[in-house]
């Protein structure tokens, strides 16, 4: 796969850095009884969190916050899709389960307080991917239901344009039971250091390949790729 960080991004962006797992032969499902679980304790955890401290108090959260000011969008009329995540789960309205795959993007975004995008390979047009600040007119229809605009947001594009960004992704490439290949996009906070990033992506790789098997490679973009 190649990967392209666009100059858009680089410039107003210097910091950016993102993990990106490439997996191969998996098999989604049903999450297994294990996830479910963490993935609805930790929401309780986070919902006592945010009774005495506010959204933007996590680190995570407002680093992301700051980036999308950077890129052109205002993060009180724009949320990033982890802190969207935080605001439902401060109001009980806690994440029901999709499927595995899903289920585990969503927990590995409460973790560690990033967006976090999987999508299904086979659904992606071509062999590249490209990473850049879109741009006026530019619009696809997320998984919201709604035509969103992506001016001025980070997006995921293939061959074809947009199909994701740490905002909402699109309705073109979502993962389901009959995916076997996907890539994985962890936009990590700028503060990290490229060695943390990798530690980081290494780990989410080794708990997906667990419950999907199958294989996968991985690597960490910086502005410098």
């Amino acid at each position: 796969m190649e990967i392209i960080i666009d100059s858009t991004l680089k410039e107003k962006v210097p910091d950016f850095k993102a993990g990106i797992i490439h997996y191969r032969g998996i098999e989604v499902g049903e999450s297994p009884q294990m996830l479910k679980g963490r993935l609805q304790l930790f929401q309780e955890s986070i919902y006592f969190d945010l009774q005495d401290q506010s959204v933007t108090d996590f680190p995570g959260i407002s680093e992301w916050r700051d980036v999308f000011r950077k890129t052109g969008k205002d993060p009180n009329r724009y949320r990033h899709s982890a802190e969207a995540l935080y605001r439902r789960i401060g109001k009980q309205n806690y994440l029901g389960t999709i499927n595995s795959a899903i289920d585990l993007n969503n927990f590995f975004s409460l973790r560690y307080q990033v967006p976090v995008g999987v999508y299904d390979w086979n659904k992606v047009d071509g062999n590249s991917l490209t990473l850049r600040v879109g741009g006026p007119g530019e619009s696809y229809k997320g998984l919201n239901g709604r035509d969103n605009s992506l001016e001025g947001l980070i997006i995921a594009c293939d061959g074809s344009g947009p199909f994701g960004s740490p905002f909402v992704d699109s309705a073109r490439a979502p993962v389901d039971e009959k995916t076997t290949e996907a890539v994985q996009i962890i936009y990590m906070r700028p503060s990290l250091s490229s060695d943390e990033c990798d530690q980081l992506t290494s780990s989410l790789e080794e708990m997906f390949i667990g419950i999907h098997g199958g294989e996968a490679t991985h690597t960490v973009v910086t502005t410098d790729y």
